[in-house]
């Protein structure tokens, strides 16, 4: 059933979800929007399109503590650090952006589970908004992906001076139920000319029609081995940016600190364009930065959906084809390597 609320008394819907639960949405500060916890002081900001990092950190943080060691009278203890326990909402989602939470579950839920991420996927539930004004870096549409209708627990749009809102899930019908009374009933027909709108402009968009037969239909040891990957890489800086914008990118290392008690094991973000990347005793298995750059790539669109039945490992976000400096990004891999470059 559609919903809807006055735009100006999100605010009071915001303060209704934040009392039962965690609320996770997009806040400014200084001058940068990233998902955050919200409070009343928080100035959220529903408007930017794209955050500078995707919600990502809300299931798969950027540095985690796994567990704590210390040694007494020759004891040695481990603690290990508390799963999730707590249901919170992620506010404000986009489309791109809940595919990739599909993308990083079909790594982290299957055997063997990681338990951390697991016990945060169990809590999350994710409102999504549709896309209004997509931007020219936007290419989700060939992925497969309806920045128009987002498919999460429950997907929102903006129309005119009030939010529509509309449970798809179990889970977004529960949170339904906890905000019912900011809640109005609405026609659903009230979004359907948002949504024409938002597919005209997608469909109008530079890379909305980018083409990915070449990854589906050439063996992998033919792009594998490809020339084009000399002639692509040398521009890369090796800075890792992409990897950290990118809301699908799972690379991470695991490090100890040691304490003043004892040591602490926490895992972080790591990226395989780093030349230490995968180090191991004997050195590393990729030795140079064309293959460390081919990795990435060959890995968003040929070995991932490889593994999972077609589903590539980009979304089109266009996070990386905004902020790579070397305007080194996927569209142009896909075009080069499509003969289009």
């Amino acid at each position: 059933m559609m919903y809807k609320i006055d735009q100006a008394r999100l605010g009071e819907l915001f303060a209704a979800i934040a009392e039962k639960k965690d609320l996770f949405l997009p806040v400014k500060k200084a001058d940068q929007t990233d998902f955050a916890l919200w409070t009343k002081e928080a100035e959220v900001d529903l408007d930017t399109l794209r955050t500078v990092k995707s919600p990502k950190d809300c299931f798969f943080p950027q540095s985690e503590t796994l567990y704590n060691t210390s040694l007494e009278e020759g004891k040695l203890s481990i603690d290990a650090a508390a799963l999730c326990d707590r249901d919170f909402v992620v506010f404000g989602m986009r489309a791109c952006d809940v595919q990739a939470v599909k993308v990083l579950d079909n790594v982290f839920l299957a055997d063997p589970v990681d338990t951390y991420y697991a016990a945060r996927r169990e809590h999350a539930v994710l409102v999504a908004g549709a896309c209004h004004e997509p931007e020219e870096t936007c290419f989700c549409k060939v992925f497969g992906i309806d920045a128009a209708a987002p498919a999460a627990d429950v997907a929102t749009w903006r129309v005119g001076e009030a939010l529509y809102w509309k449970a798809l899930t179990k889970k977004g019908e529960a949170l339904s139920e906890v905000v019912k009374e900011h809640l109005t009933p609405a026609e659903e027909s009230a979004v359907e000319e948002a949504q024409t709108q938002i597919r005209s402009i997608i469909d109008k968009l530079p890379y909305s029609h980018l083409k990915l037969d070449v990854f589906k239909e050439t063996p992998m040891m033919e792009l594998f081995d490809s020339d084009r990957w000399e002639e692509m890489y040398k521009p890369c800086l090796a800075c890792g940016t992409c990897t950290f914008v990118c809301p699908t990118c799972q690379c991470y290392d695991i490090r100890d600190f040691k304490t003043k008690d004892g040591v602490q094991r926490y895992r972080c973000w790591d990226s395989c364009m780093y030349s230490d990347f995968t180090m191991m005793a004997h050195g590393n298995m990729r030795t140079s930065q064309m293959q460390r750059f081919r990795q990435r790539f060959m890995h968003k669109l040929v070995y991932y959906p490889d593994n999972y039945e077609g589903m590539f490992s980009c979304v089109g976000c266009g996070r990386c084809v905004s902020k790579c400096p070397a305007a080194l990004n996927i569209v142009k891999v896909i075009k080069t390597m499509g003969g289009e470059g």
